[in-house]
C-alpha cells in the first residue's frame, strides 16, 4: 500500500478528476496542514480512504449557508495531542499542529507549549507499547522537528519537542510540512536515528511498509 501525504500548496495531480488514476495504489491520506477544506474533502470522497490531519498555522473558519462555522473538514480525522490506533490499516499515529508563535493568531504555540503538548502524549503511546508492541508508527505535525529540514526565521524554526519524541518513541514516518520547497537544493527526506524524516509539501507518495532503501 501507499500513504498520499499532502501539504501547505494545493496541486493539479491530486485536485484532478483523475486522482485515482493517479493514486491507485493508495490506502490512507494524511494531511500535514495550511490546506483548504474542500480540498481535502475531495481527496477524501474521490478515494474514499480515510484521511488523518493536522492543522496548519493558516486555518480559517468557513461559514456555511445555515450560518454555522466550522473549522474542521468534513469526514476527516484530527490528529492533534492524540494517539490514535488503526485497526484496520495495523498503524499508530500521532499528531500536533500549528508553528512556533510569531503573532496573535491561533494554532501559534511557543517551544515550552510544544513540549506540553508532546508530553501529553506519552501515556498513550506507552499504551501502544503495551498493546501494540510498539510506540509509534508516524507522527504528524505541521512544523518540522528542530534542526531537520527546518528554517532559521522565527515562523519556520523546528521544534524541540518534535526532536525529543522522534528520538525518543522511534516512529518509522516522520511527516511535516510547512518549510516550503522552491529549490530541488532543500532536502525533503531525512534519516534520523530509527526514523525517516518527510516534508509532505505539495504531496508525497510512501510505499508502506517503509522500505530500507527508501
Amino acid at each position: 500500500m501507499k500513504i498520499l501525504a499532502l501539504s501547505d500548496v494545493e496541486l493539479p495531480a491530486v485536485y484532478s478528476t483523475r486522482i485515482r488514476e493517479r493514486f491507485p495504489d493508495a490506502a490512507l491520506v494524511i494531511s500535514c496542514g495550511d490546506l483548504p477544506y474542500y480540498y481535502l474533502e475531495y481527496v477524501l470522497s474521490a478515494l474514499d480512504i480515510p484521511l488523518y490531519y493536522v492543522h496548519g498555522n493558516h486555518v480559517t473558519e468557513i461559514t456555511q449557508d445555515d450560518g454555522e462555522t466550522r473549522a474542521e473538514p468534513w469526514g476527516a480525522i484530527n490528529l492533534h495531542r492524540k494517539v490514535i490506533y488503526d485497526r484496520k490499516l495495523d498503524l499508530a499515529l500521532a499528531g500536533i499542529e500549528g508553528s512556533l508563535r510569531y503573532s496573535h493568531k491561533p494554532h501559534q504555540y511557543s517551544q515550552a507549549r510544544m513540549w506540553w503538548m508532546v508530553l501529553g502524549l506519552v501515556p498513550g503511546l506507552l499504551l501502544n507499547k503495551l498493546l501494540h508492541g510498539r510506540y509509534l508508527d508516524i507522527f504528524v505535525t505541521h512544523s518540522a522537528p528542530e534542526n531537520i529540514q527546518d528554517d532559521t526565521d522565527l515562523p519556520h524554526r523546528g521544534i524541540a519537542a518534535f526532536r525529543w519524541l522522534i528520538k525518543t518513541f522511534k516512529p518509522r514516518l516522520h511527516l511535516h510540512g510547512h518549510v516550503h520547497l522552491y529549490t530541488p537544493i532543500k532536502p525533503w527526506k531525512t534519516r534520523f536515528h530509527q526514523t525517516l524524516v518527510v516534508n509532505a509539501y505539495g504531496f508525497r507518495e510512501i510505499p508502506w511498509p517503509l522500505p530500507k532503501d527508501w
